[in-house]
Formats: C-alpha cells, sequence, structure tokens
C-alpha cells in the first residue's frame, strides 16, 4: 500500500483548483491533475484519505482513455512521470501513478450521465414522476432494473458543498447549444455502450456513469476522469438483482456507514472507522484490478 496522499503542495507551480479530490496546477501551457486519496460522500469532503484511490482513479482513467482514443480525443499529455518537467522531480514518490498533465479546455457548463438502469436519484424521480430528466419511462420498473435502452439525463454542475440537478435535454441545449448538446449526447451513449459491454465481461454492471466534456482548440474532448468509481456506479454482476439497492464498487461503505449514524449530511464530517477506510479500499482495487485485469503496483 502506498502512503496516502491527502493534499499536495508543490510551490513550483500555481495551484489552480483544489476540488472533492482533485488538486489542479499550472503546469507551463499545461495542467497538472493530481487525484488525491480524499472520499466525499452526499457532497462533503471527509477529513480521512483512503488510501491508494486516487491511483486507482487515475489508472482506470487511463485504461479508458486509450480504450475510447479513436471513438473521442482526450485532454492527455502526460502520464509518465518520470516524463514530467524537472521541476516537478522532488514530488516524484507524491505523484507517481496518481497524475496526468493534461491540455487545458473549456469544459461543458453540464455534467453528461448517462444511465442505463434505473437507480439513485433518477430512481427518485421515477417514483415521483414516472420520467427522468423528462424521458418517460415504462411504468412498474423495479429499483435498479435495468432500461430498455440507456438514457442520457445532463445535470447542472454544482460547486463543492452544492448539489447536482437533474435537467432536461432541452436545458442542457439551452446552455451549451443546440449542437454541442447533441454531440455529447451521442458520444455520451455510444461510449456508455462500448464500455457497459466491455465492463460485463469483466463481471461488473456499469449502472450509470458521468463524463465530462471540454473544448480544445475548438475540438470536443472527453476530459477529466472516465467510467472509474467515483464517477459511476458499477455493481457486481454475480450478486446483481433487481427489486432494491446493489452492492457496489466505490464509497458504498461510507455511505452506508453514514446512513446507520444518522448523520444530517452537513459540514463538518463525522470521522470515517478504520475499517470503513480500509473496506472502501479495497473495493476500489477490486474494480481496478476486475476492469485492466492487473495489480495495482
Amino acid at each position: 500500500m502506498a502512503e496516502a496522499v491527502f493534499q499536495t503542495d508543490i510551490k513550483e507551480l500555481k495551484l489552480i483548483h483544489r476540488g472533492k479530490v482533485r488538486d489542479l496546477y499550472e503546469c507551463g501551457d499545461n495542467i497538472l491533475m493530481v487525484a488525491t486519496d480524499r472520499i466525499s460522500a452526499f457532497d462533503v469532503v471527509f477529513n480521512e484519505p483512503v488510501p491508494d484511490k486516487g491511483r486507482v482513479l487515475t489508472q482506470i482513467s487511463l485504461f479508458w482513455f486509450d480504450r475510447l482514443k479513436d471513438m473521442v480525443p482526450n485532454h492527455l499529455v502526460e502520464w509518465d512521470v518520470d516524463k514530467f518537467p524537472p521541476e516537478l522531480a522532488p514530488y516524484r514518490s507524491e505523484l507517481e501513478g496518481r497524475s496526468v498533465i493534461v491540455k487545458k479546455a473549456k469544459p461543458l457548463a453540464i455534467e453528461c450521465i448517462v444511465r442505463g438502469y434505473i437507480t439513485g436519484s433518477g430512481w427518485k424521480e421515477y417514483l415521483k414522476t414516472g420520467a427522468v430528466c423528462g424521458i418517460k419511462l415504462p411504468e412498474g420498473l423495479k429499483e435498479s432494473e435495468k432500461l430498455p435502452e440507456p438514457i442520457f439525463t445532463p445535470s447542472t454542475k454544482a460547486e463543492i458543498g452544492e448539489h447536482d440537478e437533474n435537467i432536461s435535454f432541452e436545458k442542457a441545449c439551452e446552455i451549451v447549444g443546440e449542437d454541442t448538446a447533441n454531440q455529447v449526447k451521442e458520444l455520451s451513449l455510444s461510449i456508455y455502450k462500448d464500455a457497459s459491454e466491455y465492463a460485463l465481461s469483466k463481471g461488473i454492471i456499469i449502472a450509470d456513469t458521468k463524463f465530462e466534456f471540454g473544448f480544445i482548440d475548438g475540438r470536443l474532448c472527453l476530459i477529466d476522469e472516465v467510467l472509474t468509481p467515483d464517477s459511476s456506479r458499477f455493481w457486481p454482476l454475480d450478486s446483481y438483482k433487481p427489486g432494491g439497492p446493489q452492492p457496489s464498487f466505490d464509497k458504498q461503505f461510507v455511505r452506508d456507514y453514514l446512513e446507520s449514524i444518522g448523520w444530517d449530511k452537513k459540514p463538518p464530517a463525522p470521522p470515517l472507522p478504520p475499517d470503513i477506510i480500509e473496506k472502501t479500499r479495497k473495493r476500489y482495487l477490486e474494480a481496478y484490478e476486475r476492469i485492466t485485469g492487473s495489480k495495482l503496483v
């Protein structure tokens, strides 16, 4: 197990943004993106890191970026820490396996979400309205049931501590323009179809996932992370049974623990017990190993 990285402090570079998980720095004309081991739940960041989590997120993303590169361009410039600029050499052990240098992009102001199964906020919306993001669904669906076809259900982007809001496709068109909205809808559904079929062959159901797109030199590119346990719901195929919530390869242990103690889901975050952290870590590692077919080194 590598030493956990909760927060980075690279004095040679300008910090652009510290998100829930990633620290972003200016790196010449590009951006250094570091995935820390911070974990958030219900949009609140916790004080205890989950060792190896940032490396898992980065390495799974690299796997998918490579697999999808003929379908959609991405923002990657370099991921080999030995080829990073010399001023980053003192931080090598901290950055290795969890950081990438990427091109600067102009991100779209929407989250591009694809749902293949009815769960989460989509399930709650379906129970109330029979639809998700304005898309009418068949009557009588069970929780976690597979949808007849995957659906594109965009959302707004919220600041840390706020919640994303599901929106209709028409609203997405208003925000990013009709041409761009149609393009990301088609891309998102195509990527999801390819990835979900591959994941099924590895014993994982991708119930839903969130993509980020941005423009680089006028070209629409896949950015940020892609098809990770933080941006997707991964369910084990062998225990899948519609009719209720499913076990998943992500921070489910954290969420379940927080529900069990009756936390009001507002800051400050309660401390996470060591066994919850370790169970969560093992779940992330298992997702990585199943998808990539290799061990995290």
